[in-house]
């Protein structure tokens, strides 16, 4: 069952902690993911081309709201932790509630931080602490006019 793939924190350290004493790579992306669509899913199994096990962590509801504005997250935390789970290119899915992932990456130490590439390299939140280790930051170019924010904004037009 694809809800299984979600975890807390806690639960997940020990899960990575396995697979790299395994030598796998850990891979690891992170947004509000409040509307998935196909520059998601483009998106994510890129990510996952470039690791063993890809962990998605998605701001909580609380986070997504101070982030994007009262009228958001469209969807509660746990449909949009259920929705990502249920793709195969997705291993883990946690849920943080500061507004950035720091705290979540620092405690997992991935070798293979994902972003966007709407992102510059050196905007990216946990860079440092993953290259400290010998890790990689990579940028995945981003599909133009495919964000929920732009999405969201062309169903209010409506």
């Amino acid at each position: 069952m694809s809800k299984d793939k979600v975890k807390s924190l806690s639960e997940l350290k020990g899960i990575v902690d396995s697979f790299k004493k395994q030598g796998k790579k850990i891979g690891f992306t992170n947004g509000c993911f409040d509307l998935i669509h196909v520059g998601h899913v483009k998106y994510l199994r890129a990510a996952k081309k470039l690791c063993d096990m890809l962990i998605v962590a998605i701001n909580s509801d609380s986070s997504v709201k101070l982030l994007k504005g009262n009228k958001r997250p469209l969807f509660p935390q746990d449909e949009r932790a259920e929705t990502l789970s249920a793709f195969e290119f997705v291993d883990y899915v946690v849920i943080f509630n500061e507004l950035d992932p720091e705290k979540t990456i620092s405690a997992l130490l991935p070798d293979i931080l994902v972003k966007g590439g709407d992102y510059k390299i050196d905007q990216i939140i946990g860079r440092d602490t993953v290259t400290s280790r010998g890790g990689k930051v990579i940028t995945i170019p981003e599909i133009k006019g495919k964000s929920s924010t732009e999405i969201i904004s062309w169903v209010e037009l409506l």
